[in-house]
């Protein structure tokens, strides 16, 4: 007698009560996966992660209001807030990870501006800025 191929015990709960439409087994499983892979892919979350933590801060919002205005060097954006040179490089470290801001060196010193002009208009738009 040939064993039934296993898939998660929460699944087969699930497959087993009336509310499933769907036949239990393995291929429903890796038909779930590969709709996860498509809609909600781990790599693209990670991503979108990035850009809401980059948004979660006051400082970071702050610091993205100056630079919609102008480019700023790293120390006038310090002096601007009133901020330590290492917290204001972690905050935007944090805002370039995030593809929100850009750098470009100059000499010694380093000038922000916004990367996405476009992107910061469409976010006043929906009130976000």
């Amino acid at each position: 007698m040939a064993s039934k191929p296993k898939i998660s015990k929460r699944l087969q709960r699930f497959v087993e009560s009336a509310a499933c439409k769907h036949e239990a087994g393995p291929e429903y499983e890796r038909e779930l996966a590969r709709l996860a892979d498509e809609v909600a892919n781990a790599e693209i979350a990670d991503k979108q992660r990035r850009f809401f933590k980059a948004l979660s801060d006051v400082i970071r919002l702050r610091i993205l209001k100056l630079l919609e205005v102008r480019e700023m060097c790293a120390c006038e954006v310090m002096a601007a807030l009133s901020l330590t040179q290492p917290n204001a490089s972690h905050h935007l470290g944090i805002l370039e990870r995030a593809g929100l801001v850009r750098s470009r060196k100059d000499g010694k010193w380093i000038f922000y501006s916004i990367a996405d002009p476009e992107l910061m208009e469409n976010m006043h738009k929906l009130g976000v800025l």
